[in-house]
């Protein structure tokens, strides 16, 4: 069971953080289990892992099992929380290069989630000549990236396969009743899935927004959202044994010990795009009315050869979390080398984990030196249970530290003024003057 580490964290604060701010957490807890506290219409990830809908779980396994049937290919659009997740895990647990291993899986692209050509026509062209699916993956369906991606794949698969043979590929996961998408899926005859009314789009990766390009990846969905229902039922306990408890105190008081930025550090490469989930997490449900921590993230140990200098002595601003992971199976050791030119022959028989597991205590103890206050989450191996208990735990802290914050966890209203610029100065209808003045401005 994932455990929280914040030893290394408490010479930084000037008084015990579970005095101070328990009766915070305390509050916390409350709203986030009973509501009550500002956005408490998006709670309904809180109770998630133990009573989603069975119904729609089986149809996506079903749907997965299809695509894996049919396809060579699935193309996931969508953008923020409807793709982060996803991809995060399918990268963490099956290798960020899923699309070039040896698999029985289909290949997995992402996109919809910018406005790049370059970046669109890649996937258009990877997918044109073999067999591929379509999961589209918008609340709304009038999201603009997402939307413009849409309309490209809609358009070849309608050619390949003709509007009827299309419908059968596309999947969409949208709102339950309304919206553009869900009446396009309707009147084409898409199989849908539910983006639930309660639950935010950085929350939403154990919906189907998450799980269906997930199980497509052949990763063990049952095994995500058991270990996400392990870390709720420890995430009840309203004391300072609960570790999300620990983490969201510790970081909290550490923001108010001046601290602004937190790294959030891995030592496995594929952890990447679980950071930028986290990312996403963090900044958007915190970073509101001038507050909250910067959500940063790097991997160790490559960005210690080119952001460990800044860690290690620049502004004293920074937090760093570290997730550790116990070590794989099939270790490599290294190998023996009789002229040992590089010096490294004391390193011979070792595993690479014992090597890395090294590289992380040391740049421990230099960054905490060096005035960088350090948590460390230590998870258990790299699977779906363990998976399915991390991204609960960063949820759960995250509506935690967002109420001791003081902030509403779950609104956005910041992400709206870049779309209005945007709308504006794209000639939509109903922006003409506000686009005439933006002009003006440029």
């Amino acid at each position: 069971m994932l455990t929280v580490d914040v030893s290394k964290a408490a010479s930084f604060l000037s008084e015990p953080c579970e005095d101070a701010l328990r009766p915070s957490l305390e509050q916390a807890a409350n709203w986030l289990q009973n509501g009550g506290g500002r956005g408490s219409d998006f709670l309904g990830w809180v109770a998630l892992p133990e009573n989603y809908d069975r119904e729609e779980f089986s149809r996506i396994e079903k749907a997965a099992a299809k695509i894996k049937g049919d396809s060579k290919a699935l193309v996931v659009i969508g953008i923020g929380g409807s793709y982060l997740g996803a991809r995060g895990v399918v990268e963490c647990l099956c290798s960020p290069n899923y699309n070039l291993k040896k698999k029985d899986t289909p290949n997995i692209y992402f996109i919809g989630n910018g406005l790049s050509s370059a970046a669109l026509r890649e996937v258009y062209e990877l997918v044109e000549d073999v067999d591929f699916s379509v999961n589209v993956i918008s609340k709304s369906g009038t999201t603009t990236e997402p939307a413009v991606a849409f309309r490209f794949f809609k358009s070849l698969l309608e050619k390949k396969y003709g509007k009827e043979g299309a419908a059968k590929r596309i999947y969409a996961t949208t709102d339950r009743a309304r919206g553009a998408l869900k009446g396009l899926a309707d009147a084409e005859g898409y199989e849908t899935f539910v983006v639930p009314d309660d639950v935010g789009g950085r929350f939403s990766v154990l919906t189907a927004v998450g799980l269906l390009p997930i199980a497509v990846a052949g990763v063990d969905v049952k095994a995500l959202m058991s270990g996400a229902e392990e870390m709720m039922k420890l995430c009840r306990g309203n004391d300072f044994s609960n570790p999300a408890w620990q983490y969201a105190a510790t970081r909290s008081a550490l923001y108010r010990e001046g601290k602004k930025v937190e790294l959030l550090a891995c030592f496995e490469p594929s952890f990447r795009f679980m950071a930028e989930w986290w990312k996403q997490l963090y900044g958007e449900s915190e970073g509101k009315e001038n507050k909250g921590l910067f959500p940063a993230s790097v991997d160790f140990t490559a960005d210690l050869h080119s952001m460990g200098q800044y860690i290690q002595q620049g502004e004293r601003m920074l937090l760093e979390t570290v997730v550790r992971f116990e070590p794989d199976d099939n270790q490599m050791c290294v190998p023996r080398d009789e002229a040992d030119g590089d010096g490294l022959n004391f390193l011979a028989g070792k595993t690479l984990h014992e090597i890395n597991t090294q590289a992380m205590d040391g740049t421990l103890l230099a960054h905490v030196e060096g005035g960088v206050p350090n948590m460390i989450v230590r998870a258990g191996k790299r699977d779906a249970r363990t998976l399915g208990e991390l991204i609960y735990f960063f949820e759960y802290a995250c509506g935690l530290s967002g109420y001791v914050l003081g902030v509403n966890p779950f609104d956005q209203p910041g992400v709206e003024a870049y779309k209005k610029n945007m709308f504006a100065l794209l000639g939509k209808p109903g922006y003409e003057a506000m686009g005439d003045e933006l002009r003006a401005r440029l």
